[in-house]
């Protein structure tokens, strides 16, 4: 069974990505911030991590940077964020994300990119 990691401090958002993601057949490990997401990643393999970019303690284009270019490790990353001005989607790119999706979003469309990454990396 996939290992997903959800980096999202809405709880409400959290629960529901959780939710069908665990419906969807993914094992699921939820966080409310930065900090907690990459403690998290030093102690436990993941599959994927979904994260939002603005979040308490680390953001999320730190979370990349940290995983890509000090730990230079391959994780697939998905963005989600109601962030989705140009700039900042490109930034989270070229930091090293795989895949951002703008909220509110479809969570059908969310299994779908999932899945895809899943595939693609491993």
């Amino acid at each position: 069974m996939k290992r997903i990691l959800v980096a999202e401090d809405n709880k409400l958002i959290q629960q529901t990505i959780a939710y069908k993601l665990v419906k969807d057949g993914f094992e699921v490990i939820t966080v409310d911030d930065g900090k907690a997401c990459l403690e998290k990643l030093e102690s436990l393999e993941v599959d994927l991590l979904i994260t939002d970019l603005f979040m308490p303690f680390i953001n999320g284009h730190e979370v990349i940077s940290t995983i890509r270019n000090e730990w230079k490790k391959n994780l697939p990353i998905m963005v989600l964020s109601s962030a989705g001005s140009e700039e900042t989607v490109l930034k989270a790119f070229e930091l090293g994300a795989d895949d951002y999706m703008v909220k509110p979003f479809s969570l059908g469309e969310l299994t779908v990119r999932v899945k895809k990454l899943l595939i693609i990396r491993h």
